[in-house]
């Protein structure tokens, strides 16, 4: 296994800069093929409306037009994430608008999951909307390879995380944080349950890195975790259904974003692990609930949170979404 892995990593992990904007371009003409952009977004009004710009201005104009649309999905935002990311130029549409016969839960799988019946592209590529000092190349990285390489059907973005500290702190040094501390979940929870139970996704540098990008004749066919778990949850499919070699990745450079604290990593650990349970099981969790504990006037007090247990079916599933695609 480890020989497929060394052989994958030689023939399907690229770098940015082995595919030139003028040759993804051309690729994109001859093949005819339209690109989406979304970003999925709660509160992100510092960071939004930037990306949204940068992408407009260099992958979105006459001489590049790489990007044919650009789709903010706000899933219950309480600042002016809408208002930012629209006037920087993006369609907004709100989670609760979309398949509104199917109640929404929270979740960021269920964003991603809604965000194919509001969208056109043959090729569909996700970015997260807290980024900071975003680059045009997380865009462009990650399409590059679904319209120059006819085999390949998911991309996802590699990086290096700097783990930012307090100012003043040794993670928070001049040199921008400590590098490639971050992405803790990944190294804990992801990295382990991929090499034990599925070592041919070893070679994923970043799994659960929220920039990736695939062909929507993929995306349709694949289930939803409607939580944390989505990012596992579409690799270990993606898998399955089309094999190892129909999967890719590009190094992009730094990701710079805001970091969760240890409870918050916590929880989303829980329902990355529930997500890859029910696919070595598709069994049920005897208790799928997390406790925590915090410090309070009482000494430690236990909050319980439930995990991520639904997942939403493939779209082609969809009523709906058949009868689009059919019009």
């Amino acid at each position: 296994m480890l020989e497929d892995v060394e052989r994958w990593l030689s023939t399907r992990s690229w770098s940015v800069e082995d595919r030139p904007l003028k040759k993804i371009v051309a690729a994109k003409r001859s093949t005819g093929s339209t690109v989406s952009v979304v970003l999925p977004a709660l509160d992100e009004e510092a960071t939004v409306g930037e990306i949204v710009a940068v992408i407009r201005r260099e992958l979105m104009t006459a001489k590049v037009p790489l990007v044919d649309e650009i789709v903010v999905i706000d899933s219950g935002s309480t600042d002016r994430t809408s208002e930012v990311a629209a006037a920087a130029g993006a369609r907004v549409v709100h989670r609760d608008e979309i398949l509104p016969r199917v109640p929404a839960v929270p979740g960021k799988g269920e964003v991603l999951w809604r965000s194919l019946l509001v969208t056109r592209g043959d090729i569909v590529a996700f970015v997260d909307a807290d980024l900071k000092e975003f680059s045009a190349d997380f865009v462009s990285g990650i399409v590059g390879p679904l319209l120059t390489e006819p085999g390949v059907d998911l991309v996802k973005a590699m990086y290096d995380r700097p783990l930012a500290g307090p100012a003043g702190s040794a993670a928070g040094s001049a040199a921008g944080g400590a590098a490639g501390q971050g992405g803790r979940v990944t190294e804990l929870m992801a990295r382990p349950l991929l090499n034990m139970h599925w070592p041919r996704l070893a070679g994923f540098v970043q799994p659960l890195g929220g920039e990736y990008a695939a062909r929507r004749s993929l995306l349709e066919r694949l289930p939803f975790p409607v939580g944390y778990g989505v990012e596992l949850g579409m690799l270990v499919d993606a898998l399955h259904l089309v094999g190892l070699d129909a999967l890719a990745q590009v190094d992009v450079g730094v990701r710079k974003h805001r970091h969760q604290d240890s409870q918050a990593l916590g929880r989303m650990s829980a329902a990355i692990y529930r997500t890859a349970q029910l696919r070595l099981a598709r069994g049920h969790m005897i208790r799928p609930s997390l406790t925590q504990f915090v410090r309070g006037e009482a000494g430690f007090e236990p909050r319980t949170h439930s995990v991520d247990t639904e997942e939403r079916p493939p779209m082609v599933e969809i009523e709906e979404y058949v009868e689009r695609k059919a019009a």
